[in-house]
């Protein structure tokens, strides 16, 4: 079993196998931690992710259900989130020092990456409650289990190309609202929504990749290095917030304002290739693309 649908099978059980199978794998490595606590929170972070992705290209047909296990899961994400937000700002100062542009630039973001890795340390070890949390995030997974083993769709395959077609032309109308505020404004919180649109996309691609690998592999490829750029401006974002609230995690002013004109000179190049990549990923039309989807999901398994 994989992240991806199989066009042959009746959808519910293929629906349920798919989403069973990333909450089975959150509490395996919630449990076993083969890198780590906070490598397996964060593991089990990426499998809630693509549950949420799953889930919301049905919505059409399982509204309740959708919408309770969405609060569901985005819960238990929220629950993990404190030790690697911390741990996430760290690896975002790291990448910023490879964009230096001077000598004392550099110094800088060598200083306020110590400054924030002994942050995260801190945070870590003073998650006294962290076990407490994985094993409250458990017991929620088993009753997302439960109800995932409920939820029943037609299995007919028109009515399943249908509903596909509709979450498809969901997302795809929702990235266009996002890109083109994204077109319009530089505001963070625009470029915030276009990385949810596009990794929504990114994951859906991976659940139709049977119906044809080839095209949804290199759209899957196109959509990844679009994430990753509006990654980084997520980054920089919540970054830059955290230093506005906190100036003393720079060190000193100067540091700060080093920090600060990195951050805004980095901006500035990523919101134009990320505008750039989203022209390219979301290409054509919704209403045409999702008609695709489902004439190729009524061509495939026969």
């Amino acid at each position: 079993m994989s992240y991806a649908f199989n066009p042959g099978w009746p959808f519910t059980e293929d629906f349920r196998a798919v989403g069973a199978e990333q909450i089975e794998h959150a509490v395996a490595v919630l449990e076993h931690r083969p890198q780590g606590v906070h490598e397996a929170i964060h593991d089990a972070r990426k499998n809630f992710k693509r549950l949420r992705s799953l889930y919301r290209l049905v919505a059409s047909d399982a509204p309740l259900f959708q919408k309770q296990e969405n609060a569901r899961i985005r819960a238990m994400a929220r629950n993990l989130s404190t030790a690697r937000d911390a741990a996430a700002l760290v690896e975002n100062i790291n990448y910023l020092r490879g964009q230096t542009k001077s000598d004392e630039q550099s110094t800088a973001l060598d200083q306020v990456y110590t400054i924030l890795a002994e942050r995260r340390d801190r945070i870590a070890e003073s998650e006294a409650d962290i076990e407490v949390k994985i094993a409250s995030t458990i017991i929620d997974c088993e009753q997302a289990l439960a109800a995932l083993a409920h939820v029943t769709f037609n299995d007919g395959k028109r009515n399943s190309a249908a509903r596909l077609k509709k979450g498809w032309r969901r997302t795809l109308k929702r990235a266009a609202c996002a890109r083109a505020a994204c077109e319009a404004g530089t505001d963070a919180t625009l470029f915030h929504e276009l990385r949810k649109q596009a990794q929504d996309y990114r994951m859906q691609l991976a659940l139709m990749r049977e119906i044809w690998p080839s095209a949804m592999g290199a759209k899957r490829t196109e959509a990844k290095a679009l994430v990753d750029v509006l990654g980084h401006l997520n980054d920089l974002a919540t970054l830059t917030s955290l230093i506005n609230e906190e100036p003393g995690l720079a060190g000193s002013s100067q540091n700060q304002a080093h920090l600060l004109s990195a951050v805004i000179t980095r901006e500035e190049a990523l919101r134009a290739e990320a505008r750039q990549r989203a022209a390219a990923v979301f290409l054509d039309k919704p209403k045409d693309e999702s008609r695709t989807i489902e004439l190729l999901w009524l061509e495939a398994g026969r």
